[in-house]
């Protein structure tokens, strides 16, 4: 099981990719949007992050209100996965707000902040070059 997980600064607006697998992707699972967990378990000590959303293996949307961890149908106007004409109505596939195996990706932002910036945990590592130029 593996999930790619999207943090989002509302601060800053900057967004970081960090990638879970097997036992920390485990703990997520059957999780549901709107809950908040633990940075800890994406190396973020002090943080606190609530659940905003995902996609699962073939791009659908993950719909909050839809209590299920299945892909479903429903009849939706506009909002998450469709844009409706005025009074447009249309029987769309989205996935359920629960966590489960078919999810790829989870979208979170931070509801509480800790002691070190996001910026320094999640940066990915600099190169250096071997060659500098004169």
């Amino acid at each position: 099981m593996e999930y790619k997980v999207v943090v989002s600064d509302p601060k800053t607006g900057k967004s970081y990719q960090v990638e879970l697998k097997d036992e920390q992707a485990k703990k997520l699972r059957n999780k549901k949007i709107g809950d908040v967990f633990e940075g800890v378990l994406l190396d973020l000590p002090g943080y606190k992050l609530e659940i905003t959303g995902g996609s699962d293996k073939g791009g659908f949307a993950m719909k909050e209100g839809v209590h299920s961890a299945k892909p479903q149908k429903i009849l939706m106007g506009n909002g998450v996965g469709f844009k409706a004409d005025k009074g447009e109505r249309s029987r769309r596939r989205v996935h359920g707000e629960i966590i489960g195996d078919m999810i790829t990706q989870i979208n979170t932002k931070v509801a509480e902040y800790g002691g070190k910036g996001l910026d320094v945990l999640l940066a990915p590592p600099v190169a250096e070059d071997s060659e500098k130029k004169e």
